[in-house]
């Protein structure tokens, strides 16, 4: 019962969000029966008992209105009159009080501006929002709260305004003729042989300036719109590397011993080393 009834309410919530421009955080303006009924049935915190109910963030309002009227009531309804002081109060220009009803009434207005859900436990109050569009109502049973049903007025109301917006206005038709009577106009002008010329004067200095821009178009296209790569020397991978020859090591080592043995013995020059390898033995040189 309780998924079913949530559904019920959240499509009560969707139409006037639909139909009238509703937004969350939602505003209730809420009279003093209301705020009654709810410490009655220990229904806190309300704002967010209202909340779960709207399916968004709610916000409450009273008015000054209200809560003299709670005032006047008596000790009864101290406690009441102490939770709606701390409730936003709604702006009525009232400098002398009127009742909750018929200040909530014009607050309201004919087509409630300000997108006001109304808490009210008054059925008398109810029924006179029936008959206003864009009102809904909300109302507790014990421990439950409910959103009032959108009632045949407002939903009639509602399917008038949407064939409306279907059919033009005085204005609209108006700004349709004058369309269309120049068009006619222009339409005249153009069967006319002088304006036939004119076309074609027209059309031929148009086809030049097309060919002219497509014969640049097509000039800057003919140029080569990559440069090659060219190559900026041979690869190094394909190239042969220098071989480096290794001078004659063995050569050198055997002179150098040679001279030291003739220079350390003989005090006698050193034999000369060819490159064979062999030793070229010179006279006056004991072998």
């Amino acid at each position: 019962m309780r998924l079913k009834r949530q559904k019920r309410n959240r499509k009560v919530v969707r139409f006037y969000t639909a139909c009238f421009g509703f937004r969350p955080s939602f505003k209730v303006l809420c009279d003093g029966t209301f705020v009654h009924h709810l410490l009655v049935n220990d229904i806190m915190p309300a704002d967010n008992a209202l909340s779960n109910l709207l399916g968004a963030t709610a916000k409450l309002f009273t008015t000054r209105c209200v809560l003299a009227e709670l005032k006047r009531l008596g000790n009864s309804y101290s406690e009441s009159l102490k939770a709606a002081r701390s409730l936003t109060i709604a702006r009525c220009d009232h400098e002398r009080r009127k009742s909750a009803v018929d200040c909530i009434m014009e607050i309201v207005g004919e087509n409630n501006p300000d997108h006001f859900f109304v808490a009210t436990q008054d059925n008398d109050l109810r029924k006179k929002f029936q008959k206003i569009p864009g009102v809904p109502v909300i109302f507790g049973l014990r421990n439950a709260l409910f959103i009032e049903q959108p009632s045949a007025f407002q939903r009639q109301f509602v399917k008038s305004t949407e064939e409306e917006r279907l059919h033009m206005t005085e204005l609209d038709y108006k700004i349709l003729n004058m369309k269309v009577k120049e068009r006619l106009a222009t339409d005249e002008v153009r069967d006319t042989p002088d304006a036939d010329e004119c076309l074609d004067q027209t059309l031929g200095t148009q086809a030049v300036t097309k060919t002219n821009s497509a014969r640049k178009r097509t000039v800057v296209k003919d140029k080569a719109q990559f440069k090659r790569k060219r190559a900026k020397g041979p690869n190094p991978l394909s190239c042969k590397k220098k071989s480096h020859r290794q001078p004659n090591l063995v050569s050198e080592k055997v002179n150098s011993a040679f001279s030291f043995i003739s220079q350390y013995f003989c005090n006698t020059p050193p034999p000369p080393f060819s490159p064979t390898g062999l030793l070229i033995f010179m006279p006056g040189i004991d072998s």
